[in-house]
């Protein structure tokens, strides 16, 4: 219907149209229409009268959002917008376009103008709060990115780029000019903009939602409360336009004077990087940003202009505190829900892919700061979440709908000396009074607070009830506890903040309502417990385990506590010695008193516990210390305290006097008192049946004091007391408790006990009264046994009253004798002696009861010799009879005792018969009924009960009667001739011949024929006459048979014997099984067939009853008529080029093979044979007359496969067929099949783990079998070792055989494996395999040490430097090595063999210094023999458990040291001389040799001279006491000193010496030698003088003694205190090794890997892991094929393809493909050695030096990055090539070679990403790099791709680098090394505690106590020789003193001592 026949009148609407299919500019191309009352086809009229549009154009018409007009998308258009006529939707605009836009504020501008509008507040700057408003509009604009989402505040305040601008850019969703109109309405908030409908978003957690531009009024108010200016920028997904928006407060002020509308601005409409339109110098920054936008799908950027100066300064000053602030407000979006914590195992992936960028530009010189907000570590959320150590979750519920609000509390302890709260400089501290002073937290309120994951700054909570200290009573843990929590609580937007975000309106205020629920959150679920309970229970024991304040000593063991609950908490409690508490030591064994305990307790410390997994010393905030309660005696238990129960103010005194009072209250001894007046005798005696008692005990203390109940020791417990009295019967092995009371104290008895009658048991026994604990029963306390008494008395037997009848069978037999024993007693059953003359009656009613005898001995009684008889009731129950026994003249005369009679013994057969004599017939059996009787007639069974039935002509019957005593015997079949049907007779005898006493009974028996079938006579029925003998044999035709044949039967008469049905069944025939029975019924048989073969006769049999009557024949075939050609064969298996063996038979048979014999001797003239490669002119045929056949011979094949071949036989009109094998002629050579890719190359030590598979032949290539050829495998070169399982073997069942190497060793180079075979010793020739040996770097081969050599070695000095080198195969240094495994070994002697001794000095690697190399292990500062001499230092390396590598042996000549002093070659006694004339007594010193020598005793002064000065001092220094002369009356000696020594001969005093008789001197030997700087330290020598000779003697003897003893002593000494540090030794090693074990499991739990302290399991897991390892070392793997030989050399890099790896099998083909003319270039270090390879080759091998290369930059990004920023997004995954190279060593230099090979060679994915990239990189005039794919293609650095030259050839056709081994391997290899480690260590704590348990073992033996007693003896002997040498030479009338005047003359020394 036309729309122009309707009128619609209403508002006008006028569009604006711009046509932008022209390249003109958009004011020339636009025009308003006039659309009111048009629909779209209306419109579409009009658009072709005003535009110039052809009839045949294709165009459209869109939106400014690039949205296509349709019908109804044109109903929606509003007055004024503005509309583009285009080509194509996605077509560029020509040019920029502006489109009119109008804002009019929202009416909620009013309605909600009196909010909370202010930034400044709470005496903060709130700049960084304002900028936050613009990162909440970019997080919500990026919530929906899928990738990264990227933020970034950009601050230009650089003067070169134009005025001061902030830009906020994002790359979300963008704005479409739609959205952008309603951005620009003030307070049109997301809930009501028309572009789009607000969806609330899903629950989150921590309600990161993103959800927080909300209001529309927050960026707007930022943008103008930081500048006057603002310029959105915005591209919305999926358009191709850019859309600007400016808004500025200039132009609000120009429009407001010029009356225009203020509301009104222009949206300029743009393609993306056009900058044509920013005409201004001041904002020429923007051109680089819009150079930004090609290749962006979508962005917003805000430009924020004419930003005030007083922000400026503070942004440019302050700016860390502006970032951290910002990191703060965002924490969560930036970090996740679990905010900034690397041990979270929690992450958000959104989040994290959250990232806000603040950029600051200041000076055109200086860098720019540029900060990411998620690497800021010091904001406030980060500071809390590292410094807690354990948290609280909760959520609070509000009501319905109300709002959830999540919340964590953090806990942050008091570790050691301060707390760990932290102190941010982003909290305002509030003053502090001395109250807080001692609080972590101080006033600071507890939570933060954030709304939809946002921070609200200005809005903290200060605590909620239930986590808020509640006062000191009744409180769980200190209140210092309640400040060490921070917290923050979590919104969502059900809870309003202010429009500019600031401030909470309601939430305090709602979730400290009444109605408010709060509840734990564990594990994200919810716990419906009380919040308060929770949470105290939660802060202790954050308290208990986290808060460290007492210092915990001296680990001891880990035990559990059974007494603990939950269980959980039973283990593990570590146990201390001691503790460290408020500056005082508490030990264990020390008294200590508690505070606040009920009661209070005294005791001794036993322990101190701490719950945890804590082996060395700790801090704690507590713990428990358990006390054993003192005194022990009286409480005898422990108790466990909390550690601050400790009264700390106790004193020891105090303690001691309080345990000394409690132990005077303790029982003490019992006192008995008797009823009676004559008490209980003391070993008496008492008949049985005496009363005993009454008695009463009283329990008395040390006081004298009664007592009935312990002292008490706790309140409210109460031990009563009780007496227990005990009889025991006294036995050879134990006592037995015959009767025990326990009476409980009364006030009128005390602890009394009544009569007691109950002694009735003959025998010895012991009253025993024991002290009780009334309610254990214990009769100790505190280790102290309670007080006791005892009486002893025997109890004797009563006369005789009663009898018992013993033990006796209570079954019985008939007629078998017995004895009653009978105990005759007193009254109480004590067995006693009979009265005289008893006599026994028996009685028994229903049997006769007799006795022979009577037995008296003692106090036993035995009637001897009963009997009972009587008739028994057979199959019934035995019945019970009443035995009467009476004894008269007892008290007790009558017993009665129940038996059971059962039949007797057999006494005679009976055997009963119905007819006499039985009739049977013949093949039957005879049946008698039979029982055996004893002498009552009564049917017994016994064992051994045999009956024998004897019946003539047949083996005896045994029937076993020994069960049932009666029965029915069965003979035999009874078979008998019977003659003419005649009947006989026969006796039967039965007998039992195990009872000879019973006699043998005889019956008759009358045998009778039967009517049985005995014959079978078969005939034919065509031929009555003809009947078939038993056993004959007839001729008939092969195949036929035999018809019509019928059978009769006769029995033993001869009658005919009916056939019936049942006669017929049990007819069979062996010929066949489908027989018919009505047949059968009829007397016909079966139809016997002929079998076809005439050799095999046929037996045929006809049968009744199992063939126990038989009728026999048999058949012989006969042949047929001649039917076909038969060929035989015995041997159809013939080898190529061979004859077969034996000949080919033939002949004619019939249709059944049989041989007619019909052939003649001219039939070999008719025979012919062919078939494929046979050779005809050999084959012959030959008549053999005696069968009637032909033979053909000389069948052979000499062409052709093996396998079946059919020779084919004609004769006349006969054919046959004769299948030969032909096989495999014979062996000739091998090949090889089968093995590993070549060319070969192994690491040398290295398997082959391909088989090389061998294949045996024949001449013509065919397989052969021969099992007899065996296959040997060489190496050659023989110097190359190869290990195999074998290496020579014989082919199998296929001809092959399989050789797998296991191992390659030898040196590098090209070897060949030979494969050669024999046959009777014939050589058969094989395969010859080409292998390369490659050295292994994983082999080390030797150790090289460096030293310096010109270094001389003191003794007792520091050896130089060893640097040892591990030298791998391919002669570069192995690190892998744990320098533990490295070690120096030393010993004294010269170098002799290669290995060291058995027990050198062992000395360990030094750790390397950071000036030393790192590929050698370094032996630093260790310590030179201290005897010179000729020694030896050699080197190991321990390879594995079984394996080392030793060094060359290195002589060391160590030399003495500097000289020091002069001493003896061995120390002499001290000397003892007088005075006398005797000049032995005189004698110093003889034949002493003094020489100068070092420290250490070495002899050091060889080439040294000088002289000697001896003299004689005081030793008491005292200048008045006379000093001895020597000879010749000198006071010194000079001497000579040659060569550093001096002999002496002998030295003595002169006679009559002057001196002190009885005092000691010393002999001063004091060099001079010139030549040493420093004097030389004298010898000096003490000696005691005497006056006399005897008294010297004394002495002399004395002093001898006491040196002897003092030399034990010392030895002994040292013994003890060597053994007193070796086990302090001992126990170091034992704790060192203990902590070293536990450091290395933890190192090991790191690595993931579990393993306990076993050597075995540590084993295993080795095991395991060593043969992961191996199997991935030795897995096949891409390797480089090409061969180089000249690694190792000197100054040689290696081959290129061998310096690197790459992992990616495509990226490797391309790079090797790339490179490939330089991949066999060898690198050399220098020209010399380039020049050297160069010249050894020829000049064929390229070479490259480093020394002549320039050394590229190589740390250039990407061309796609300048300054650290992409310039576009690349896809396809640029890398440079080089990057992709792995140098598994000497990396520098590897690095520089494949710098200068691949340059700058980009890889990519593939083509069509690769040309992206190089277009995008010449669009923006960069040089693009050459670039290779993945997929195999090559874009040239001049653009130039396709083609053969540019795409790489397969992988199997290039030369490649090699795969690295996988990163597993090395983790491996690593966990590997540390279970080696971790082993060496258990073994080393395993051994030190075997050390340390021996050596204390060996320390307590027994001959360790005697020599400490033997030392004790020799210090005491040694006391007393001192106190005798002191009483000898101290004496007064010893001190005689001689001057020089005195010493005149013997005669007149001997005149004064006469005097």
């Amino acid at each position: 219907m036309d729309s122009n026949m309707f009128l619609v009148t209403g508002p006008k609407r006028r569009i604006r149209v711009c046509d932008c299919r022209l390249q003109t500019s958009a004011g020339s191309s636009s025009q308003e229409l006039e659309t009111s009352g048009m629909n779209y086809h209306d419109f579409l009229r009009l658009l072709s009268k005003k535009f110039p549009i052809r009839s045949d154009e294709i165009f459209v018409v869109a939106t400014t959002d690039r949205t296509a007009l349709d019908s109804d998308k044109f109903e929606e258009l509003q007055a004024g917008c503005t509309l583009y006529l285009l080509h194509k939707l996605d077509q560029d605009l020509p040019a920029a376009m502006e489109e009119q836009i109008t804002f009019v504020p929202h009416y909620d501008t009013l309605i909600e103008g009196g909010l909370y509008e202010y930034y400044d507040s709470e005496g903060q700057t709130s700049l960084s709060y304002t900028l936050a408003e613009l990162i909440d509009n970019s997080l919500w604009a990026t919530s929906k990115n899928t990738e990264m989402k990227t933020i970034e505040i950009r601050m230009l305040f650089d003067e070169s780029l134009g005025k001061a601008a902030i830009i906020a850019l994002d790359n979300g969703c963008g704005m479409t000019s739609q959205k952008l109109k309603e951005w620009a309405v003030y307070r049109c908030s997301k809930f009501n903009r028309a572009s789009e409908k607000y969806v609330r978003p899903d629950p989150a957690p921590r309600s990161l939602n993103s959800d927080i531009s909300y209001f529309g009024v927050g960026g707007k108010q930022a943008i103008f409360y930081i500048g006057d200016s603002v310029r959105m920028i915005t591209k919305p997904v999926g358009c191709p336009d850019v859309h600007e928006l400016i808004l500025s407060k200039e132009d609000f002020k120009r429009k407001e004077q010029n009356k225009e509308d203020i509301y009104k601005s222009v949206i300029k409409n743009r393609k993306p990087g056009d900058p044509s339109h920013v005409i201004k110098d001041d904002e020429r920054f923007l051109h680089s940003l819009i150079a930004e936008e090609p290749g962006k799908e979508s962005f917003t950027a805000v430009v924020i202009t004419g930003i005030r100066p007083e922000h400026i300064t503070f942004l440019k000053q302050h700016f860390k505190v502006l970032t951290r602030q910002l990191a703060h407000t965002y924490h969560y979006y930036i970090h996740g829900v679990n905010g900034n914590d690397p041990s979270s195992s929690f992450t958000n992936s959104d989040h994290s892919k959250i990232d806000i960028q603040v950029t600051l530009r200041e000076k055109p010189l200086k860098l720019p700061h540029v900060v990411n907000l998620r690497e800021i570590d010091d904001d406030m959320q980060t500071l809390y979440i590292k410094a807690a150590a354990d948290t609280f979750e909760f959520k609070a519920a509000t009501g319905v709908d109300t709002g959830r609000v999540e919340g964590i509390i953090r806990y942050h302890p008091f570790l050691y000396d301060k707390e760990t709260y932290p102190e941010g400089p982003e909290v305002a501290e509030a003053p502090r009074d001395e109250e807080d002073e001692m609080k972590a937290r101080g006033k600071r309120p507890i939570f933060e607070c954030f709304w939809n994951g946002r921070l609200i700054p200005y809005t903290t909570v200060q605590e909620f009830d239930w986590c808020a200290w509640k006062g000191a009573k009744g409180a769980k843990v200190p209140e210092d506890c309640y400040g060490r929590f921070s917290g923050v609580l979590f919104t969502d937007d059900k809870f309003q903040v202010t429009t500019n975000k600031l401030t909470f309106m309601d939430l305090e205020q709602k979730v400290k309502g009444r109605e408010t629920i709060f509840t734990r959150v564990v594990n994200g679920q919810e716990q419906r417990t009380h919040i308060q309970t929770q949470f105290t229970q939660w802060l202790k024991n954050c308290h208990e385990n986290l808060d460290k304040q007492v210092k915990f000593l001296s680990f001891g063991k880990f035990v559990t506590r059974p007494d603990m609950t939950p269980k959980k908490m039973q283990h593990p409690w570590a146990t201390f010695s001691a503790i460290e508490w408020d500056g005082k030591i508490y030990k264990t064994g020390q008294l200590v008193k508690s505070q606040k305990t009920q009661p209070i307790i005294h005791g001794t410390v036993v322990q101190f516990l701490l719950y945890g997994d804590h082996d060395r010393d700790v801090f704690a905030t507590g713990g428990q210390v358990e006390v054993r309660l003192e005194p022990k005696s009286l409480y005898n238990k422990n108790k466990i305290i909390p550690i601050f129960r400790i009264d700390k103010n106790a004193t020891d005194e105090g303690i001691k006097k309080n345990i000394e009072n409690d132990l005077g209250r303790l029982p003490h001894e019992l006192k008995v008192i008797w009823q009676e007046p004559n008490g209980w005798p003391q070993n008496g005696f008492c008949p049985a049946g005496t009363p005993l008692g009454p008695l009463s005990v009283e329990i008395m203390n040390k006081k004298g004091e009664v007592m009935s109940r312990m002292p008490a020791t706790s309140q409210g417990t109460v031990i009563r007391l009780s007496v227990k009295l005990t009889v025991l019967k006294n036995g050879p092995e134990k006592a037995e408790e015959v009767l025990s009371l326990v009476a409980l104290h009364s006030a009128r008895w005390g602890f009394g006990f009544k009569k007691i009658e109950r002694l009735n048991d003959p025998g010895s026994y012991t009253l025993s009264l024991n002290t009780l604990l009334h309610d254990t029963s214990a009769t100790v306390f505190g280790g102290r046994d309670l007080p006791s008494s005892k009486i002893s008395f025997t109890i004797t037997a009563g006369t005789a009253e009663a009898f018992v009848l013993g033990e006796m069978s209570s079954t019985l037999h008939v007629g078998v004798p017995f004895d009653i024993p009978l105990q005759i007693t007193d009254g109480y059953g004590n067995s006693t002696k009979p009265l005289p003359s008893l006599l026994p009656e028996l009685e028994c009613r229903g049997l006769e009861v007799s006795f022979a005898a009577v037995d008296c001995s003692g106090s036993k009684f035995i009637i001897k010799g009963v009997k009972a008889r009587g008739k028994l009731l057979n199959n019934q129950p035995v019945k019970k009879y009443d035995l009467r026994v009476t004894l008269t003249g007892l008290k007790n005369p009558t017993q009665t005792i129940k038996i059971s009679l059962l039949p007797g013994t057999p006494h005679t057969l009976h055997v009963k018969t119905d007819d006499n004599p039985i009739v049977v017939q013949n093949g039957t059996a005879a049946r008698f009924n039979v029982e055996v009787h004893d002498e009552a007639g009564n049917i017994t069974t016994h064992p051994r009960q045999i009956v024998h039935c004897q019946v003539p002509g047949l083996t005896p019957t045994t029937v076993d009667y020994s069960r049932t005593g009666a029965g029915q015997l069965v003979t035999k079949p009874i078979n008998l001739k019977i003659v003419r049907g005649e009947p006989q007779k026969l006796r039967v005898q039965f007998e039992m011949p195990s009872r000879r006493n019973v006699e043998s009974v005889v019956r008759e028996l009358t045998v009778i024929p039967s009517t049985r079938v005995s014959q079978i006579m078969v005939c034919s029925q065509n031929d009555e006459s003809l009947v078939l003998r038993s056993d004959e044999k007839i001729e008939w035709l092969a195949g036929g048979s035999l018809d019509n044949l019928f059978y009769k039967l006769h029995d033993e008469a001869g009658r005919v014997v009916p056939i019936t049905t049942e006669i017929a069944s049990m007819i069979k025939v062996n010929w066949t099984n489908q027989v018919d029975l009505k047949d059968l019924v009829l007397g016909k048989l079966p139809v016997a067939q002929v079998p076809t073969q005439v050799q095999e006769e046929r037996f045929y049999q006809v049968s009744y009853q199992d063939q126990s009557v038989t009728v026999s024949f048999s058949i012989v075939p006969r042949p047929d008529e001649p039917a076909k050609l038969k060929t035989t064969l015995l041997n159809d298996t013939v080898k190529l080029g061979e004859t077969l063996s034996g000949n080919i038979n033939l002949e004619l048979v019939d249709k059944y093979d049989n041989a007619t014999r019909t052939l003649t001797a001219t039939c070999v003239n008719d025979l012919n044979v062919k078939a494929e490669g046979l050779d005809k002119e050999a084959v012959t045929f030959k008549w053999r007359e005696s069968s009637r056949s032909v033979d053909v011979t000389g069948i052979c094949f000499h062409r052709g496969t093996p396998g079946i071949k059919n020779l084919l036989f004609t004769y006349q009109t006969y054919t046959t067929y004769q299948i030969v094998n032909v096989a495999a002629g014979d062996p000739a050579m091998l090949k090889l099949v089968g093995g590993p890719s070549q060319p070969l190359q192994v690491i040398n030590d290295h398997s082959i783990p391909t088989p090389f598979l061998i294949q045996l032949v024949d001449e013509w290539g065919n397989v052969s079998t021969d099992k007899r050829v065996v296959v040997v495998m060489k190496s050659s070169p023989s110097e190359l070792k190869v290990s195999s399982a074998v290496v020579s073997q014989p082919v199998d069942s296929e001809g092959k055989a399989s050789f797998t190497v296991n191992s390659v060793s030898g040196q590098r180079g090209c070897y060949q494996l030979d494969f050669n075979g024999s046959l009777n010793n014939k050589l058969i020739p094989g395969p010859t395999v080409n292998l390369t040996v490659l050295p292994n770097p994983n082999k080390p081969v030797c150790l090289t040490v460096e030293y310096s050599t010109a270094a001389r070695f003191p003794a007792g000095g520091t050896f130089p430097v060893f640097s040892v080198t591990v030298v791998s195969d391919e002669g570069s240094p192995m690190t892998t090595f744990n320098p533990a495994a490295v070690t120096m070994l030393l010993w004294e002697g010269e170098a002799s063999n290669r290995r060291p001794p058995q027990t050198p000095t062992e000395l360990k690697c030094s750790k390397p210094m950071e000036n030393e190399r790192k590929d050698c292990f370094h032996f630093r500062d260790k310590k030179i023999p201290e005897t010179a001499g000729n020694h030896t230092v050699q080197f190991s390396l321990l390879i594995d458990q079984t394996n080392f590598l030793l060094s060359d042996q290195i002589p060391i000549n160590v030399v003495a040291n500097q000289p020091v002093k002069l001493a003896p070659e061995s120390q002499p006694p001290a000397p003892v001389v007088s005075c006398c004339r005797d000049v032995k007594n005189r004698t110093l010193v003889q034949d002493m040799t003094l020489r100068i020598m070092d420290s250490y005793g070495n002899p050091a002064g060889k080439d040294l001279d000088g002289k000697l000065v001896v003299s004689i001092t005081n030793c008491s220094g005292d200048g008045a006491k006379p000093t001895p002369l020597f000879d010749g009356r000198i006071n010194r000696y000079e001497i000579s000193l040659a060569e550093g020594q001096v002999h002496f001969t002998r030295l003595a005093i002169m006679e009559n010496s002057p001196g002190e008789d009885g005092s000691e001197y010393t002999l001063r030997f004091q060099p001079d030698v010139p030549q040493v700087p420093t004097p030389l330290a004298p010898f000096e020598l003490t000696f005691h003088f005497y006056d006399d000779a005897v008294n010297q003697q004394r002495v002399c003897d004395l002093l001898k003694k006491k040196e002897s003893l003092s030399s034990a002593v010392s030895v002994l000494k040292q013994l003890f205190d060597g053994y007193s540090e070796l086990l302090n030794l001992f126990t170091v090693q034992r704790e060192t090794a203990s902590i070293k074990v536990a450091d290395q499991r933890e190192v090991l739990k790191r690595q993931n890997v579990t393993v306990t302290e076993s050597i075995p399991a540590i084993d295993r897991l080795l095991t395991e892991k060593t043969k992961e390892a191996y199997g991935i070392r030795t897995a096949a793997k891409r390797v480089c094929s090409i061969r180089d030989d000249f690694r190792g050399q000197q100054d040689v890099l290696g081959m290129v393809g061998h310096l690197a790896y790459v992992q990616d099998d495509a990226a490797a083909r391309v790079i090797s493909w790339q490179i490939s003319g330089d991949m066999d270039c060898v690198v050399t270090g220098t020209t010399e050695a380039a020049r050297r390879i160069y010249d050894d080759t020829r000049g064929r091998q390229q070479v490259m030096a480093l020394d002549s290369v320039l050394v590229p930059q190589m740390n250039r990004p990407l061309p796609h990055i300048r300054n650290g920023r992409s310039l576009f997004e690349p896809r396809g995954n640029p890398v440079f090539a080089r990057d992709l190279l792995i140098f598994p060593r000497d990396e520098e230099n590897c690095a520089i070679v494949f710098a200068n090979f691949l340059s700058d060679t980009i890889l990519m994915d593939d083509l069509d990403s690769a040309n992206d990239y190089r277009r995008a990189l010449v669009q923006k005039k960069i040089r693009c790099p050459t670039i290779l794919t993945r997929q195999g293609d090559r874009i040239s650095a001049r653009g130039k791709f396709g083609g053969t030259q540019n795409r790489c050839p397969p992988i199997t056709s290039l030369k490649v680098f090699g795969a690295p081994l996988p990163q597993h391997f090395y983790t491996l290899q690593e966990q590997i090394d540390l279970l080696r480690q971790y082993r060496t260590a258990v073994e080393k704590k395993e051994k030190a505690e075997k050390d340390r348990d021996d050596h204390s073992n060996k320390m307590k033996s027994p001959v360790m106590i005697k020599k400490q007693q033997d030392k004790e003896t020799k210090e005491k002997q040694l006391e007393e020789i001192e106190r005798q040498l002191n009483s000898t030479t101290m004496g007064p009338q010893r001190r005689m003193k001689r001057g020089l005047e005195d010493a005149a003359g013997p005669l007149d020394s001997i005149a004064k001592r006469a005097k």
